[in-house]
């Protein structure tokens, strides 16, 4: 069985001031370093076979933080890079909601493109690594459309965010990714608020 370990970046600047990253490359504040030091110390013990990350450097440096770590073979794969929101891209909520109050951002990604991008990179992931347990650092849009497709749209978070660092689990079985769990956060308990 393929198990998949999605984790989500950690915290940047934007992401404290609530500004939409998408594509745009930020890097790690000093809160989000400490997040990928928890997750990585929290998968001290596990056995992963792989570390995949997405190349925007927010999930590459969180990456190369946990498998500091875990020291397991590393990849790029630019399938799991965010969404592209085109001119919504470095606006806060307040700013979105007053330019485009229905969020379609011009020159942005379209949905069914971003989730077939996102979709073959976990097709390409399941036949080069078929049977091992893979960490995948990606971004919340990534995961959450992964886990609304994986899930047949039964997981909506609603307002609840992928949280910074969180872990969930997907699993292959049978011929078909399979959901057992997400937005695990119990390793960020140590870490103090920025």
């Amino acid at each position: 069985m393929t198990t998949v370990y999605l984790v989500r970046h950690g915290e940047t600047d934007w992401n404290a001031e609530k500004r939409m990253q998408g594509q745009t490359d930020i890097p790690l504040n000093s809160k989000g370093i400490g997040q990928a030091e928890a997750c990585g110390a929290s998968l001290l013990a596990s056995d992963y076979d792989v570390v995949i990350s997405s190349g925007l450097q927010r999930a590459r440096k969180t990456a190369e933080i946990i498998n500091s770590y875990l020291q397991l073979p590393f990849e790029v794969m630019d399938d799991f890079a965010e969404r592209f929101f085109g001119d919504g891209e470095g606006l806060t909520m307040e700013e979105r909601s007053k330019l485009y109050p229905d969020f379609n951002y011009p020159n942005q990604e379209e949905l069914d493109v971003f989730a077939k991008r996102i979709m073959t990179g976990l097709e390409k992931v399941q036949e080069k690594h078929a049977g091992k347990r893979i960490l995948i650092v990606a971004h919340g849009q990534v995961i959450y459309r992964i886990l609304k497709i994986v899930s047949r749209d039964q997981v909506d978070l609603g307002k609840q965010k992928i949280e910074n660092t969180s872990i969930s689990t997907i699993a292959w079985e049978n011929g078909d990714w399979v959901l057992k769990d997400w937005n695990r956060v119990e390793h960020l308990k140590q870490v103090k608020k920025a």
